[in-house]
């Protein structure tokens, strides 16, 4: 059975699953889905449309599915979309999308999204992901799988950031970031290999020594951009690790950061 704390607002379209819990004060909108066994908690906004999954926990005074912060926005039906086993702590905002920008937010499961982190329209967030404290992402940002973002990084609209990258603190990001890289400062610049994070994700020796490789490549040996590219795109043929890489490089629309 759902608990439904009785200051609760919930609109009559709704549609709460099993085990659902809404703490005092929250907001319910219009064209919201919540998945079984989410935990709301007190004052928190949720406006649709906005799917949520399963087993999240929303604590207090965060904003979901809230309109995009876009002067062309005229009031379309676009989505936000999130999926199971998230933590999205206090004071979070996450918008929904523009027609412009293919109409849909989408944050995916399994991640963590500490207090006041911002999320605005058309961002794309994968698995698996922690972005610490005030950390923000424009719109129309895409961040992959097991990335970590460090507390206040910023990221400008449209950039795409790979998977298990790392930022340090206050880093401004501007361009695009491979995947596996540490990167820090404003403006933000790379730092080499998130080795850390690789070695606890079951990366081998080899498979790093591998992207170390990549990473000399791309930074270290004086080579254009293109020149590097075709070098990694040689040893994506043989190097599975690699391949996330070399079509990480194919796919910048931004250029990446070096």
């Amino acid at each position: 059975m759902s608990t439904i704390h009785p200051t609760a607002i919930i609109d009559p379209s709704a549609k709460l699953g099993a085990g659902v819990s809404v703490g005092p004060y929250s907001v319910i909108g219009a064209d919201v889905v919540i998945g079984d066994n989410t935990w709301i908690g007190p004052h928190v906004v949720i406006n649709g449309p906005t799917t949520i999954g399963c087993d999240n926990r929303i604590h207090q005074f965060a904003s979901i599915g809230e309109a995009p912060q876009d002067l062309k926005y005229a009031g379309e039906p676009t989505r936000l979309e999130i999926g199971d086993q998230n933590t999205i702590r206090e004071c979070v905002t996450i918008n929904r999308g523009t027609v412009s920008g293919g109409g849909l937010t989408r944050v995916g499961s399994d991640n963590l999204l500490m207090a006041y982190i911002h999320i605005a329209h058309d961002c794309r967030i994968g698995n698996h992901v922690i972005f610490s404290n005030n950390a923000s992402l424009a719109g129309h940002a895409h961040v992959g799988d097991y990335v970590i973002l460090s507390g206040f990084t910023l990221v400008h609209q449209f950039c795409a950031i790979g998977d298990y990258a790392f930022t340090g603190m206050g880093s401004a990001i501007s361009k695009d970031v491979p995947p596996y890289l540490m990167i820090s400062g404003n403006p933000a610049a790379p730092h080499g290999l998130n080795k850390v994070g690789l070695k606890r994700r079951g990366f081998s020796e080899e498979q790093v020594r591998n992207l170390t490789r990549v990473y000399k490549i791309l930074y270290r040996q004086g080579l254009s951009l293109e020149e590097a590219t075709a070098q990694i795109g040689e040893m994506a043929k043989t190097n599975e690790e690699v391949v996330r890489f070399a079509e990480f490089l194919k796919n910048s629309t931004r250029s990446i950061i070096r």
